[in-house]
């Protein structure tokens, strides 16, 4: 059967998201059945953070379980698969035999992390090289897209690949302890900060992420192309964290800083993430997208967001967890600090 074509992108579309309740995703789907789209989600349907809209069909398995995703699809077409939950090349490969010529167009979630890092020149385009030689799952990305790459170049697989950078919604905190930085603040401890707190680092909202991602499903242009998807707001960490402070309640944070080598050799879970992504300045030009999508752009900024941050969490206890280990972690680099 031949690709089928890609309708126009103010007719409704036949959407499936292969994830949809997740951070990147859940907005994305709302704003797909707002704008009338017919949208069925395909996962494990275990959340209950982000439940989905009531216009939703579900289709329930496991995305790593071949059998049970064909069995869950049947022989079913979409205009547009929207693919949030692949992270290697081996399960990329098997979603381009699975829907090559049952739909006009497969849409990947890379990661801006997959570009040259640090980067050589900001601010960073889809023509930025690709190589993170810290951290894996930055590379299995690249992987991913080399395989939608050939694919399309090999057999016409209408493949539109998506470059976010670092999306949040009210439950994901961006600071590298998360709601332990909150905790801390709150009890008046210093806070760490990687590096000297003036790197930039753009936060882009998943609801302003959503208003990109969906213009692109269905879009004539955007098959067979890249595109990354994130804002303009780009604050120094120290901004962030004094924010978030400000949202928690205190008024003056201890901010310490710390090498971010330092911190990824004390607390090696979070340093191949920290290296190979947050301790550089990123700053994005997507003008490749707006011309596609001229209503995408930053309305939500991260001084604004950390307000509805905190509110979410002080709303729900049982989400309010202080990891130990970093915890501990964070005390021995604000001893090395203080000590040098």
């Amino acid at each position: 059967m031949a690709p089928m074509t890609v309708r126009g992108t103010h007719n409704p579309l036949d959407v499936l998201f292969i994830g949809g309740s997740g951070i990147i995703s859940s907005a994305s789907v709302a704003r797909a059945v707002a704008r009338g789209h017919r949208v069925t989600v395909l996962n494990r349907g275990r959340s209950t953070t982000r439940p989905l809209p009531d216009e939703v069909e579900t289709l329930v398995a496991d995305v790593t379980d071949d059998a049970a995703v064909d069995a869950a699809l049947g022989g079913r077409e979409f205009d547009v698969v929207a693919q949030f939950r692949a992270f290697s090349p081996e399960h990329v490969a098997r979603d381009v035999a699975r829907f090559l010529g049952r739909t006009g167009q497969y849409v990947f979630i890379s990661s801006a992390s997959a570009y040259q890092t640090p980067p050589s020149r900001l601010p960073v385009t889809e023509s930025t090289p690709l190589r993170n030689p810290f951290w894996q799952y930055s590379r299995d990305k690249i992987a991913c897209e080399d395989v939608l790459v050939r694919a399309h170049r090999e057999h016409g697989f209408p493949a539109t690949i998506v470059r976010p950078s670092h999306t949040y919604d009210r439950t994901l905190i961006p600071t590298t302890g998360g709601w332990t930085d909150v905790a801390r603040m709150r009890a008046g401890r210093p806070v760490v900060v990687h590096g000297d707190g003036t790197s930039l680092w753009t936060l882009t909202h998943t609801e302003d992420f959503a208003v990109g991602f969906v213009g692109l499903l269905g879009h004539p242009l955007a098959a067979g192309d890249t595109f990354q998807i994130m804002g303009t707001h780009a604050p120094t960490w120290d901004q962030v964290y004094t924010w978030l402070a400000h949202a928690a309640g205190v008024d003056e944070p201890e901010l310490v800083h710390v090498a971010s080598e330092t911190i990824a050799r004390v607390l090696p879970g979070v340093g191949p993430g920290l290296l190979g992504d947050k301790a550089h300045s990123m700053v994005f030009d997507c003008s490749k997208l707006r011309a596609l999508v001229p209503e995408f752009g930053t309305t939500i900024t991260y001084d604004e967001a950390a307000f509805e941050q905190v509110a979410w969490y002080d709303a729900r206890p049982e989400a309010q967890r202080v990891d130990a280990e970093l915890d501990a972690g964070f005390d021995r680099l604000v001893e090395h600090a203080r000590s040098l």
